[in-house]
């Protein structure tokens, strides 16, 4: 799997204008999974994710989780994040999981986020979503399990 993590002090995201996720301080979790991703990967990312430490503590340094800092996360498919860009000018996509398998694997990876003990709110697989976020830091990470 996939990972574009934003640490960020709000996020949205919105289907057809409607607001149908969002979260205060902590992470925008952008995620793809990928052919012949499964549980494994998933579990690993998720747990991995829940004790990053890349929240400020009260010196000012990168030293706690999003768990650590009572944040939240808003979890939103993206199968762009397996985009081949090696060829030519149209990335392809065809590294990503099937869309019956990557949907069901982002729903697995949002309920092992929230078994972390992190709460979770989520964009809606296969929809034309607007997210807008306020980037904190702004910190970034690409992971990949």
């Amino acid at each position: 799997m996939r990972a574009l993590l934003q640490r960020v002090a709000h996020a949205s995201v919105r289907v057809e204008g409607e607001v149908i996720g969002e979260t205060g301080p902590g992470l925008l979790i952008l995620i793809c999974a990928m052919q012949g991703d499964g549980e494994a990967q998933a579990d690993q990312l998720a747990a991995k994710i829940a004790k990053l430490r890349i929240f400020p503590d009260e010196a000012g340094k990168m030293n706690l989780s999003v768990r650590d800092m009572g944040g939240a996360a808003l979890v939103v498919s993206q199968f762009t994040l397996a985009a081949d860009t090696s060829r030519g000018n149209r990335p392809g996509f065809s590294a990503a999981a099937p869309p019956a398998e990557g949907e069901r694997l982002y729903e697995y990876f949002a309920d092992q986020l929230a078994v972390q003990g992190i709460p979770v709110q989520k964009g809606q697989f296969g929809a034309d979503m607007k997210v807008e976020l306020l980037n904190d830091g702004p910190v970034t990470i690409w992971m990949e399990s």
